[in-house]
């Protein structure tokens, strides 16, 4: 896949990582115009491509009484006023088939979730709206077996696609990053790192999934030294409150200082090469 043909994506010709950034949900106009602001500043100044990302309904939660979303069509249309207001591409996840179209319609990257990846119906429809596919990799499956997922949309007649490794399922209740997956990814399409949803706790007795986001930073460098091509981070202003996965996000004030040292980082990685 190259980065250039996602519309609006500056930057797309440098040797910089490039960045899915937002957060977890759209839970209003306000919230997403204010971090879509914030992360344009910092991306804009380190020269980092970006793509802004909110979902526009959450369709896996762990309890019926889960904020799912502030309406279909509204959330997709606050994520066009962001990337028409801040000139930059934008990404949501689909769970439906009938989802594919709507969203198409609004954003530019259609997103499947780990849980659904092997849905070939839902990959189909995504490919075919001529969107470019991000590929969740499942929580249950090898990275060799992404290969699969990959092929059925380049099968159809799409090539822009990508894969985001977002952990691997360790026990019951946590996940680990193996990164000897992101070089074997690497063979079939650009890859992805979504630092902050390898670090959740998912299936507490709560029915509110848990998280480990002291370790993003962590987690972050060893994906940039592994040679990942994009970092994936959910960020929110305000992470205690936010209606969903904010015990894993990162605080919005700590991103410019984790985007600076990450793009140290892949200068070294890219000066060793």
């Amino acid at each position: 896949m190259k980065l250039a043909t996602i519309p609006q994506l500056k930057y797309a010709n440098g040797n910089n990582f490039f960045l899915l950034a937002g957060p977890c949900a759209i839970e209003g106009e306000d919230m997403a115009l204010r971090i879509a602001e914030r992360i344009v500043q910092i991306t804009d100044r380190l020269e980092i491509p970006l793509i802004f990302k909110g979902s526009f309904k959450k369709a896996n939660r762990s309890r019926v009484d889960s904020f799912t979303g502030i309406g279909d069509e509204k959330a997709l249309k606050i994520l066009k006023k962001v990337s028409e207001s801040f000139q930059v591409p934008t990404v949501t996840d689909i769970h439906e088939i009938s989802d594919a179209q709507l969203a198409s319609e609004y954003v530019d990257v259609l997103q499947i979730p780990a849980f659904l990846v092997r849905q070939t119906d839902l990959l189909v429809a995504a490919a075919k709206t001529g969107k470019t596919v991000n590929l969740k990799k499942g929580q249950f499956m090898s990275p060799e077996s992404m290969k699969h997922a990959v092929n059925k949309v380049i099968d159809s007649n799409n090539d822009q696609v990508m894969i985001t490794d977002r952990g691997t399922m360790f026990g019951y209740q946590d996940m680990i990053v193996d990164f000897r997956g992101i070089p074997v990814m690497k063979q079939y399409a650009p890859v992805v790192l979504d630092v902050t949803h390898s670090l959740q706790q998912p299936n507490q007795s709560s029915g509110v999934t848990g998280g480990r986001p002291e370790l993003i930073s962590t987690i972050a460098r060893a994906g940039i030294a592994t040679g990942v091509d994009g970092i994936f981070i959910e960020t929110h202003f305000d992470p205690s409150n936010a209606k969903s996965d904010g015990a894993n996000m990162l605080h919005l004030d700590q991103l410019e200082k984790l985007l600076t040292n990450l793009t140290t980082l892949r200068k070294t990685v890219n000066s060793l090469q």
